[in-house]
């Protein structure tokens, strides 16, 4: 069993930045690569971001590439988010997950446990 705390969100005028933050517990933390994911009102879930178990290896999507950042401190069970240049598509409420395995991916189907979501809002 895992849980996941996300944190850091808010509303941010546009070109403003955000650091998302999710705490896990309950499970080795080093031990898998976790995700970040997205849901915007009417939209299915899409994918954001991704790290491997030691932070050496990341994926985004393309829409956030040059924008946003991944990264993990395993000492602290913390992954995190940085996020610049927001933009109004950026709004949505956002996810991190664990991965069922050592293997990264972009499809929610590699990732089984999930936490709550943090609501993060770019307006002026």
């Amino acid at each position: 069993q895992v849980q996941l705390v996300e944190s850091g969100g808010g509303l941010v005028q546009p070109g403003g930045s955000l650091r998302l933050s999710c705490a896990a517990s309950g499970r080795t933390f080093s031990t898998y690569a976790v995700g970040w994911f997205r849901q915007a009102p009417r939209k299915e879930r899409e994918f954001v971001a991704t790290i491997s178990r030691n932070g050496g290896a990341t994926i985004y999507a393309d829409s956030v590439q040059g924008r946003f950042a991944i990264s993990r401190d395993n000492a602290k069970n913390t992954v995190y988010l940085q996020m610049n240049s927001l933009k109004p598509e950026d709004t949505a409420l956002y996810y991190c997950a664990t991965a069922r395995s050592i293997v990264m991916g972009t499809s929610v189907d590699v990732y089984d446990y999930w936490g709550q979501g943090t609501q993060v809002t770019v307006s002026s």
